[in-house]
C-alpha cells in the first residue's frame, strides 16, 4: 500500500492562512509593528447590540456594506437608533460582511493592538447599553467606555462611538485584512493613561525633572543675583586715608574679591577702660 507522504509546505500554508483571516502568530508585543491600521468609510458600517437568547442580553455585531447591490441593513429612530439586519434575509456574500465575535474585531490605540490585552463587551448600565472595553484576566490598564445606544428597547439598537472612537482595519504590510479595529489616536483623557507605564526613573511625556521642582536638589540654584556688591563683613571703622588700594582691594569694575582681609583702616577700636580705682 502507498502511504502518502505529509505535506511539509501546511505549516505555512497555515500561517498565511491565519494572516489572511487576520489573526496572528506573533507574541502580543510585536503586533505593533506587525500589523497597521487604515481607514475606513465610517458611513459604510454600523455598530450594532445584537440580542443574544432571550434579549437580557447583547453581544457586539458590525454590519459593513461592501457593494450597492442590496441594503445589507436598515437604521430607524433616535435614542435608541433602531437597527434592521437585512442581511439575515439573503445571501449577501459580496455584498456584506459581518463582523459577530473577537476574530473579526478588536481594541487598537495608536500603534498598540490590544486584542490580548481587551476584551469588548456589551453591558447594560440603567436605560444604556455600554460597550465596554476591560482587561482580559491577568492583564492591567483602565476600563473604557467605547459607545452607547443612547436609551434601552428591544431587538437590534444602534451604537453611537464617543468621540475619538471609529473603526479602521488592519493591514498587513499593503494589504487589507478581514479585522476590524475599534480604534482611538490616544488613551482616554491623557497619554499618561496607558496602562504600560514609564521605566522607573523615567518622566512622563511633559513632565519636569524633580531636580528643577524639589527644593534641596542637586540641581544648580543661584543664590545671589549677578552685580550684587556683597556686604561688608568687619565692623565699622574709621575712614581710611587716602592711600592706594592694597592688595585684595576692590576690582575696578566695582565687584567685591571673593575673599579679602579686612582693610587697613585706622586705629582698631580699644574697649572703654574702667573708671574705678582698684582697692589696694
Amino acid at each position: 500500500m502507498r502511504h502518502l507522504q505529509p505535506n511539509r509546505a501546511l505549516p505555512f500554508l497555515s500561517a498565511f492562512g491565519v494572516l489572511a483571516m487576520g489573526g496572528s502568530l506573533v507574541p502580543p508585543h510585536a503586533q505593533a509593528a506587525l500589523f497597521g491600521a487604515r481607514e475606513v468609510a465610517q458611513e459604510r458600517f454600523v455598530l450594532v447590540a445584537a440580542p443574544i437568547g432571550d434579549g437580557t442580553r447583547a453581544q457586539l455585531n458590525i454590519y459593513e456594506q461592501i457593494t450597492d447591490r442590496r441594503p445589507c441593513f436598515a437604521v430607524s429612530g433616535a435614542n435608541p437608533a433602531r437597527v434592521d439586519p437585512l442581511l439575515g434575509t439573503f445571501d449577501f456574500t459580496g455584498i456584506c460582511t459581518r463582523y459577530i465575535d473577537a476574530n473579526g474585531y478588536s481594541l487598537r490605540v495608536g500603534e498598540t493592538d490590544l486584542g490580548t490585552v481587551y476584551r469588548i463587551s456589551v453591558v447594560r448600565s440603567g436605560n444604556d447599553n455600554i460597550l465596554l472595553a476591560t482587561p482580559h484576566r491577568g492583564k492591567t490598564g483602565p476600563e473604557m467606555i467605547l459607545a452607547r445606544t443612547n436609551g434601552q428597547g428591544a431587538g437590534f439598537l444602534q451604537f453611537t462611538p464617543k468621540p475619538g472612537w471609529r473603526l479602521m482595519r488592519r493591514q498587513f504590510g499593503t494589504r487589507a485584512l478581514g479585522h476590524l479595529y475599534i480604534y482611538r489616536a490616544e488613551w482616554p483623557g491623557a497619554s499618561t493613561a496607558a496602562p504600560a507605564a514609564a521605566p522607573a526613573g523615567v518622566p512622563a511625556p511633559g513632565s519636569t525633572s524633580p531636580a528643577a521642582d524639589v527644593p534641596g536638589s542637586d540641581a544648580p540654584q543661584s543664590t545671589t543675583a549677578p552685580g550684587t556688591r556683597t556686604p561688608p563683613t568687619t565692623a565699622p571703622a574709621a575712614k581710611p586715608p587716602a592711600t592706594p588700594a592694597p592688595a585684595g582691594a576692590a576690582a575696578p569694575n566695582g565687584s567685591a574679591p571673593a575673599a579679602t582681609a579686612a582693610p587697613t583702616a585706622g586705629p582698631a577700636l580699644v574697649p572703654p577702660t574702667s573708671t574705678t580705682t582698684p582697692r589696694p
